[in-house]
């Protein structure tokens, strides 16, 4: 049955960035749909677990700052995972910041630490995840990307070069695992209502400026996102790699 290669019963994902927002709905998604999950974060994500454990799922809470994190740090992580549940199938990495400031006066540590967080993070993670993977032939990885995967923004360079530079490590990695059973896609979501952009919503013109060039009409949410997570994560997404996939309410084709 069509609906039964959707379900995630038995397998193991990572999610980062989970203590709220995009990656709280996206750990949470995954578990409903039957996987374990482990939670990699540097804030408090307590309530996630908690989500995930009244499902009657395993979950496992780990805690890294990303900003500081080495590859040895991160490849730790990964095989913390393996160690507790014996193996892992799916890789989300969501974990994301931004700095905003013209580009003129933009500071060389907020550059530093948004390619960092935002990008060799995800390489190191997927790099440490996909050797087990390809081990193993099979995985799933689900890199986040961003609106300005696409476009360029105004006042974050740093964040719109490391979301470029996420689309294009997306792209690159699938090249290579497509045929050892490893996919590597990435969600690409447009505005959402979530605490990032909390204060671009409190900015009543640009609050409105931005609806207004939405098709749907509305901010999006991190629901939004899980059914597509959930599908990129699963048997039903196995001939689909290298994909950047908005979730943007038609942002993008306006």
């Amino acid at each position: 049955m069509i609906l039964d290669t959707f379900r995630l019963d038995g397998r193991v994902a990572l999610v980062t960035g989970t203590s709220r927002g995009l990656g709280q709905g996206a750990a949470v998604a995954l578990a409903e749909a039957g996987a374990d999950v482990a939670l990699l974060d540097r804030g408090d994500n307590s309530e996630t677990a908690a989500a995930i454990e009244a499902l009657g799922r395993r979950v496992l809470r780990l805690r890294r700052d990303f900003v500081s994190a080495t590859a040895e740090d991160l490849e730790g992580d990964v095989a913390r995972v393996i160690a507790h549940f014996g193996r892992l199938d799916i890789l989300v990495n969501n974990a994301g910041t931004i700095r905003r400031a013209p580009a003129a006066e933009h500071a060389a540590g907020d550059w530093s630490d948004v390619l960092h967080v935002n990008l060799d993070a995800v390489f190191h993670l997927s790099q440490a995840a996909g050797r087990h993977m390809l081990e193993r032939g099979h995985g799933r990885i689900i890199n986040v990307a961003s609106m300005l995967s696409f476009q360029g923004g105004i006042l974050v360079p740093g964040y719109a070069a490391s979301k470029h530079a996420v689309a294009g490590l997306t792209k690159a990695l699938a090249n290579e695992w497509a045929a050892r059973g490893v996919t590597v896609n990435a969600v690409a979501p447009g505005y959402m209502a979530t605490d990032n952009t909390q204060a671009i919503r409190d900015d009543a013109d640009r609050e409105a400026a931005i609806v207004a060039r939405i098709p749907a009409g509305r901010w999006g949410t991190p629901q939004d996102l899980q059914g597509v997570f959930v599908f990129l994560a699963s048997e039903a997404a196995a001939y689909v790699t290298g994909a950047v996939v908005p979730v943007d309410g038609g942002w993008l084709v306006r």
